[in-house]
């Protein structure tokens, strides 16, 4: 029986591995993707989301993470949490709700605290001192504060075709207090839809959440399209109509997977994802605009140690 799942960033990597080891098993998409988010969440080296994340203005973590069920349609996110490990966790938690499923700082915070989840300080030395840094170079060398920003998002379509997306991310380093990007917004940063397929969306949020492009590539795959063709042609279309309207388009990529196992991405930058399904993986890629298709070849893991 088919399965897979599909994430954006070398980061993901790791996570993605041991998610197919799972999925093979039987085990459901839904755990198996917030194991593989939490993965990607726990490990510092990975600045742009969990622990170690880059902060924002005011050197502080904020953290915003997504859930979405595509057999019930159910959606759980936060935005903005501090001070409380694995996001995912919590996200996937308030899909479970019939109410109050999107929580943004103190109160995602405080249903964190209700419902036992681990609290933790977010910021590492690390990470205090990339953001000290940045702050002199700002002044200094007039560098702009916005980098490192990349969301790790997932797909992942079990044995029994249940199909889920996830997204994690920091956010953009030094940020305003408050800031929210495309991540957790459904539709936006991710979508979902058990009996079509999901997508997830990575780069510059405030472009992505312009054009609601999740939602728009599992559209296309209802029509027919094929990932990979629907991904090309969401991230294209809309980059040109970005340029036209205001002169220039951020970075944008997706990755996505229909109900089948079949999967595509669409970036118009250099980007890496990777995938495991019944056929192959897990594999690592790094994929580039060419005119308006994505080429895309297979790319070696870099080492990384904790």
């Amino acid at each position: 029986m088919s399965w897979g799942i599909i994430a954006t960033w070398e980061m993901a990597y790791e996570g993605v591995s041991q998610a197919s080891l799972m999925l093979q098993k039987g085990l459901s998409s839904a755990d198996s993707i917030e194991e593989a988010i939490k993965i990607v969440e726990d490990n510092p080296l990975y600045t742009s989301v969990g622990y170690g994340g880059l902060p924002n203005e005011k050197c502080e973590v904020e953290l915003d993470a997504a859930f979405m069920d595509g057999s019930t349609l159910s959606v759980g996110a936060v935005c903005g949490i501090k001070n409380f490990k694995n996001p995912i966790s919590i996200a996937r938690s308030l899909s479970k709700e019939r109410f109050n499923i999107f929580l943004v700082g103190t109160g995602a915070e405080e249903y964190a605290q209700e419902k036992g989840f681990e609290r933790k300080d977010m910021l590492t030395d690390e990470a205090k001192k990339a953001w000290e840094k940045r702050k002199i170079e700002m002044k200094d060398k007039n560098l702009s504060p916005y980098d490192g920003h990349d969301t790790v998002g997932m797909v992942c379509i079990d044995k029994s075709k249940n199909l889920v997306t996830g997204t994690s991310t920091s956010g953009l380093f030094m940020k305003r207090r408050g800031r929210v990007g495309d991540s957790p917004i459904p539709g936006s940063g991710f979508y979902g839809d058990s009996e079509i397929g999901g997508a997830v969306a990575t780069g510059l949020g405030e472009d992505i959440m312009k054009g609601c492009m999740s939602y728009e590539v599992v559209r296309l795959m209802k029509e027919g399209l094929h990932p990979q063709k629907a991904a090309e042609k969401v991230v294209y279309e809309f980059s040109q109509v970005l340029e036209k309207r205001r002169g220039k388009a951020g970075a944008i990529s997706i990755v996505c997977m229909n109900r089948e196992g079949e999967w595509g991405v669409g970036t118009n930058v250099e980007f890496t994802f990777a995938v495991a399904t019944h056929k192959e993986g897990p594999k690592l890629y790094i994929a580039n605009k060419s005119g308006n298709t994505t080429i895309y070849q297979q790319y070696k893991v870099q080492a990384k140690d904790k």
